[in-house]
């Protein structure tokens, strides 16, 4: 018999090793996350995955799931945490959603839909970024980047190319691409990278691939964020 926690009052099996996050997922049990991807080791960045646990907040994506352990999720009191950095994320970058290409395949968006967001709250800094259009096949957008770090990390363990990094600190931290002219088309970038298809916002897209599929047809106008628990969405799906 497998070894069983509660969410929510909810009991979830897990096997040795699994973050509550991953046993939550594969028991369809939804916890809102940006930085989390089922093919990564965690990484704890965004903190949208917070949870209680035996009445302490932690990061449910890095922290280990134990037999018997008591997990609150769905509270009025975490979600309007995660609402307060969903709205952050917004405000600090230029996501401008009726104009944006990743609109209903923007996990980003879709979150905030489920955590029932309905304006940004704090002022916007409309930061100065800018767009990078040299690489024949793809875009990157700076001003959608939520620096979850899936684009590097998948880059570096799962690529092999080390094509992008984070620098600089605090509020100053930034996605940057490693080439000496800091310009895509001078990497390695290619379609098929796993690098290519993990960016859960508008940050990387595709060219002459827009709109394929109708505003109105797109993974969360389909489904709501907490009806996908499983990070690898596409359009596709």
């Amino acid at each position: 018999m497998s070894a069983t926690f509660t969410i929510d009052g909810r009991e979830i099996p897990f096997t040795d090793g699994q973050t509550i996050i991953q046993a939550a997922l594969d028991a369809d049990v939804y916890i809102p996350h940006l930085c989390h991807h089922p093919d990564f080791p965690p990484h704890g960045s965004c903190k949208l995955c917070t949870v209680k646990v035996n009445g302490r907040q932690t990061a449910s994506c890095t922290r280990r799931a134990e037999a018997g352990m008591i997990v609150e999720s769905n509270t009025p009191e975490l979600n309007a945490e995660r609402r307060a950095l969903t709205q952050m994320l917004f405000v600090e970058g230029n996501h401008f959603c009726p104009s944006c290409e990743k609109s209903g395949n923007c996990q980003l968006q879709g979150t905030a839909y489920q955590l029932q967001m309905m304006s940004p709250r704090y002022d916007h800094f409309y930061p100065n970024r800018s767009v990078d259009a040299s690489h024949p096949d793809f875009l990157l957008d700076f001003n959608r980047c939520i620096l979850c770090s899936l684009c590097v990390r998948a880059s570096r363990d799962v690529d092999g190319k080390n094509v992008f990094a984070l620098g600089g600190r605090g509020i100053g931290t930034r996605l940057i691409v490693n080439a000496k002219s800091h310009r895509l088309a001078d990497t390695a970038f290619a379609v098929g990278d796993k690098a290519a298809e993990v960016c859960p916002v508008g940050a990387i897209l595709g060219k002459r691939v827009g709109f394929a599929v109708p505003i109105g047809e797109r993974t969360f106008d389909r489904k709501p964020a907490a009806d996908w628990v499983d990070s690898r969405l596409t359009d596709q799906d």
